[in-house]
């Protein structure tokens, strides 16, 4: 037989509690003893305690700082990678050559002589003799009206000189007659056979005579006026061109009544000389001044495109023409037209040669309105410190640079690069054509790189 082990009365009691402490229920108000735990022992990692409180509070902290450091520097890269490391610049070369300064102005064709036939008198139209583009000569019958009327009124005046010739005859017999009798009476009174009384009253007969002959003369001449009146009244029944010319516009019909009051009617539109025009154009007040007589000029019209018809500036007006607010000046330019090629009332833009300046320095407009970006604030903006290293913005845009107008004079300037940056070089400015502007001093030679627009990765400003 195998012995059986015998165990000792303090383990068996020890098995027994433990028994019955598990198998026992617990009272709610029973409090279990609080169990005591023995700490493991504390990690060490590189000589540091991970255990302490404190120090791993620091320690995530500065794995923190290590991963947005990282974060910041791998965006910074790719900004980096994605903008272009500066802005890159056009430029032009400034040269030397000559220039041409032209004002640009529109107006119309119109004949150097235009006249606009009316009639005086008003009446019918009996006949149109002349029609569009004809020719006329100076006298000629263009149009006339109905005769009937001014014939009869002509008829009536001859009669009514008629009747005051007449009347002078009978006046003159009449004071023939009083001037006898006042001999006779004086003869009388000079054989003291008749009184006085007759005397003054052969006398005053007389007189009367002589009063009423002047009346009838005068009659007279009021009859003769009356009559050139009506004569000149039926010449005027017949519409004549005043000049030699071509016949533009025909504004009456056959039938068709004219009637002159307050505004003599225009019945035709003549032309004295289709080969000599002028062209009336409309100059703006800031280019007047630019523009003088005796200035050679070239225009076209919309009729021939290609064609270039020259001309001269032979008068400037002084007085304004304002049309919707916009203030110019009118010039009219001589030209020759022989082949009537060009038409009265056609539209011509006309380029005139203001000034013309031989082998002179020359820079495009471009250069004088273009500035670079401002570097201060370029600088300012890729300055950020701590926050802009790890949040850092892209470069600034090209928009930054300015374009302007062109200053004209000593304000101007323009702007080259010197060891890779932009630098301001004030010019004097002369006459210009719009593209090209004529510098009259300034730290410019030929051949000298002038900037003229900046680009950043691809983009222009």
């Amino acid at each position: 037989m195998t012995p059986t082990p015998l165990l000792s009365d303090s383990a068996t009691t020890t098995q027994e509690s433990t028994t019955a402490a598990a198998r026992a229920p617990t009272s709610p108000r029973q409090t279990a003893a609080p169990a005591t735990t023995t700490p493991p022992p504390a990690e060490t990692s590189g000589g540091l305690d991970l255990a302490d409180p404190p120090r791993r509070r620091w320690v995530r902290y500065l794995l923190a700082a290590l991963v947005l450091l990282a974060l910041g520097a791998a965006a910074r890269f790719w900004l980096a990678e994605s903008t272009p490391e500066g802005p890159r610049y056009k430029t032009v070369t400034v040269e030397r050559g000559d220039l041409v300064v032209k004002v640009t102005a529109t107006g119309q064709l119109q004949p150097v002589t235009q006249v606009d036939v009316g009639t005086e008198v008003s009446g019918t139209i009996d006949e149109v003799l002349v029609d569009f583009n004809d020719r006329v000569t100076k006298g000629q019958v263009l149009a006339r009206l109905d005769p009937d009327t001014f014939q009869a009124k002509k008829r009536q005046a001859e009669a009514a000189l008629t009747l005051a010739l007449a009347g002078v005859k009978e006046a003159e017999a009449t004071a023939i007659e009083t001037a006898n009798k006042l001999r006779r009476v004086q003869d009388l009174i000079a054989k003291r056979m008749s009184s006085q009384e007759e005397l003054d009253t052969a006398a005053g007969a007389a007189r009367r005579a002589e009063a009423a002959l002047a009346v009838a003369k005068a009659k007279v001449e009021q009859a003769q006026a009356q009559l050139d009146a009506d004569s000149r009244t039926l010449v005027k029944s017949e519409i004549r061109s005043p000049i030699d010319g071509t016949v533009l516009k025909r504004q009456v019909e056959p039938g068709q009544t004219v009637a002159a009051s307050l505004q003599t009617p225009v019945l035709f539109t003549l032309a004295e000389d289709l080969t000599q025009m002028e062209l009336n154009v409309a100059v703006d007040e800031a280019d007047v001044g630019q523009v003088a007589a005796g200035l050679k000029a070239e225009f076209t019209v919309d009729a021939y495109p290609n064609r270039r018809f020259p001309a001269t500036i032979t008068q400037v007006r002084y007085a304004p023409e304002t049309v919707n607010g916009v203030v110019t000046y009118a010039a009219l330019l001589s030209l020759e037209n022989d082949d009537l090629s060009l038409r009265p009332g056609m539209t011509a833009t006309a380029e005139i040669l203001a000034r013309e300046v031989d082998d002179v320095l020359l820079v495009p407009n471009t250069a004088l309105r273009f500035s670079p970006p401002n570097a201060n604030k370029t600088a300012k903006a890729d300055n950020g410190g701590l926050v802009g290293m790890l949040l850092p913005r892209r470069a600034p845009s090209s928009r930054t640079a300015t374009t302007k107008e062109p200053k004209s004079g000593k304000g101007a300037r323009v702007w080259v690069l010197r060891e890779g940056q932009p630098v301001a070089v004030p010019v004097a400015t002369g006459a210009t054509d719009g593209n090209l502007t004529e510098i009259l001093s300034g730290d410019l030679e030929p051949g000298t790189e002038v900037l003229v627009e900046m680009e950043r990765g691809g983009a222009k400003s």
